[in-house]
């Protein structure tokens, strides 16, 4: 029973790590609001569930729409851009001298309109960059679907292995509530001793204080769901398929024929887009030696106050080009070059290690998969062994021909077996989600 706890807790410890969302209100007409008590949900219906209201799937979207903003930010620094001014300029009475003459500084309105563009090799990378920026908050927000549907499927798989392990225990209760009840009636006639009465009573309270820690546990894995599709604390979740809808052990083990294909694990990817952009910000850094071409235009039109004849020695339109050459800059861009490049080389390395870690990590989930198939197998007939031996031994009991201590040590085997049992099936499944994930299948 603790394996089971552990798992449990396990569960809902993962949930806390990898998403912890609020609440959100349904957008989809045909899901159930939020504000309402109860979500029936079959597990692709939770998954979907999850997909539209859990806020950290939303916030990596968000992600992916800040990098499309800036990558259009990096492209408009190299289309034209155009400001106007309007400005008033009153000299409060001063007179120039000119030549003996004095001509006194009339106020005016001064309208002007510039243009420039500017395109430098830096720009052009730089906008690629963003691209590539984009492109890893996309491969991010499918790992946190894949993190967060992983994780329901799990809770979901493992809530209904533990209330199938309730009634089990329930089960248990009843066949030994029974044989307690014959063994008081023998204790009343002076056919049995109180002591073995007391012996199954504390083994009835000791499976039904199983039950109650089973049941709580059950709840914490629903809390677990309700966080990560964005549920209330209040709302009644209602699982609508069985554990045999969702689980087939003989499917699960198909998985092992599946191959490991890098390209398409999240990991492997996000991995490998930040290689990529490492080695385009080395090409950033050298662009900082190409010139930097800029094109201006700008239109003047000044407004005197006064209708006096006045001299206006400003052009009204001005067309110019302007050319930045990198000369010297005392090795800083050397020194940023030289970084990138460093941190281009780190990051290969990085790869390079994925690529092993992910080859080892497929070896050993394939293992586990394996491991926990074979065990579940044991695990099912040996269940089933237990089961058949506490009812031989309830007879026998009924009977005279064992002791109470022989059943209460059967029936603790018997439970045992089934947590055990349990426990396998919770192994089975952990191995298969992992496996999946790793796949991403």
């Amino acid at each position: 029973m603790k394996n089971v706890i552990r798992k449990a807790e396990f569960l809902l410890a993962l949930s806390l790590t990898f998403a912890v969302p609020t609440f959100a209100e349904a957008t989809d007409s045909t899901a159930v609001a939020q504000n309402d008590a109860k979500l029936s949900l079959s597990l692709d219906e939770a998954k979907k569930y999850a997909l539209e209201h859990n806020r950290t799937i939303q916030n990596a979207s968000y992600d992916v729409k800040k990098a499309e903003a800036a990558r259009w930010k990096a492209i408009s620094s190299m289309l034209p851009q155009v400001s106007g001014n309007v400005d008033y300029m009153n000299m409060c009475g001063h007179e120039m001298d000119m030549m003996g003459m004095k001509i006194a500084m009339p106020s005016y309105f001064d309208f002007a309109i510039s243009a420039s563009m500017t395109v430098g090799a830096q720009q052009i990378v730089g906008a690629r960059v963003a691209k590539m920026a984009k492109e890893m908050s996309e491969i991010a927000v499918g790992k946190t679907e894949q993190v967060i549907t992983s994780n329901i499927e799990s809770s979901y798989i493992n809530i209904l292995a533990l209330e199938n392990m309730v009634k089990l225990l329930e089960k248990n209760v009843a066949n030994l509530d029974s044989v307690y009840k014959m063994t008081m009636n023998a204790v009343r006639v002076g056919a049995a001793e109180q002591n073995a009465a007391d012996q199954i009573s504390v083994q009835v309270a000791s499976i039904k204080s199983g039950v109650n820690t089973t049941k709580r546990n059950i709840e914490v894995l629903y809390n677990t769901i309700r966080m990560l599709i964005g549920a209330s604390a209040d709302c009644e979740i209602d699982l609508t398929q069985s554990l045999t809808d969702v689980v087939n052990p003989a499917s699960i083990l198909s998985m092992m024929e599946e191959g490991l294909v890098l390209d398409n694990n999240y990991d492997y990817q996000l991995q490998n887009a930040s290689t990529l952009l490492a080695k385009k910000q080395v090409t950033l850094n050298k662009m900082a030696y190409v010139p930097t071409l800029t094109a201006f235009y700008s239109w003047d039109k000044k407004k005197y106050c006064s209708d006096e004849a006045t001299m206006n020695m400003t052009p009204p339109n001005t067309v110019g080009l302007k050319l930045n050459v990198p000369i010297w800059s005392s090795g800083s861009r050397w020194a940023d070059v030289r970084s990138a490049k460093l941190e281009y080389e780190k990051e290969q390395n990085k790869l390079e290690d994925a690529k092993l870690q992910l080859g080892i990590q497929e070896s050993q989930l394939r293992y586990n998969l394996i491991s926990a198939y074979e065990n579940h197998e044991i695990q099912s007939s040996n269940i089933d062994v237990m089961q058949r031996v506490f009812k031989s031994n309830s007879e026998k009991y009924k009977y005279g021909t064992i002791s109470s201590m022989q059943l209460t040590t059967s029936s603790t085997e018997l439970v045992n077996a089934q947590n055990t049992y349990i426990s396998s099936l919770m192994d089975l499944v952990s191995a298969y989600v992992n496996l999946k994930a790793l796949l991403n299948k």
